[in-house]
C-alpha cells in the first residue's frame, strides 16, 4: 500500500512534499538538538551523517495525511542528561522547523530514545 504525500493547496494549485524531504528536515533538525548524539541508533547513523532508505532518513518515519505529518524519531542521547528535556527539546524544535519550512503542521512528533551514551 503505497503512502500519500503530505500536500498544501491553493487556488493555485498543488505542492507535494515528499516524506524523504520532511526526513531531511527531521535529521538536520534533531542532530542539533543538545544532547543527541546520534539518529537512528545504529553504528552507521551517526549525527551528520544522513542514510537514504525508500522512506526517507534512517530512524526516522513520517507519514502524511492531508495537510498536516505525524513524525516519529529514534535517537541515541547523551549519558547524564535528563530525557525528558532533551526529547522535548526535540520535539518542540523539529515541530517549529518542519512547520516553518514546509507550512504543512505537525500533528505529532514522536521521540523514542534508543539508549543513552557517552559522545566522542
Amino acid at each position: 500500500m503505497e503512502r500519500a504525500e503530505p500536500q498544501l493547496s491553493s487556488s493555485l494549485g498543488r505542492i507535494t512534499i515528499s516524506t524523504g524531504a520532511i526526513g531531511q528536515i527531521v535529521s538536520q533538525t534533531a542532530s542539533r538538538c543538545y544532547g543527541v548524539v546520534e539518529i537512528g541508533g545504529g553504528a552507521r547513523a551517526k549525527v551528520g551523517r544522513l542514510l537514504p532508505r525508500s522512506r526517507g532518513v534512517h530512524g526516522i518515519s513520517v507519514s502524511g495525511d492531508g495537510d498536516s505529518v505525524s513524525l516519529d524519531l529514534h535517537v541515541v542521547v547523551e549519558h547524564g542528561l535528563n530525557l525528558a528535556e532533551v526529547a522535548a527539546t526535540i520535539r518542540s524544535q523539529v515541530q517549529y522547523e518542519v512547520e516553518r519550512l514546509t507550512g504543512l503542521r505537525v500533528a505529532a512528533v514522536d521521540v523514542h530514545i534508543l539508549d543513552v551514551r557517552q559522545s566522542a
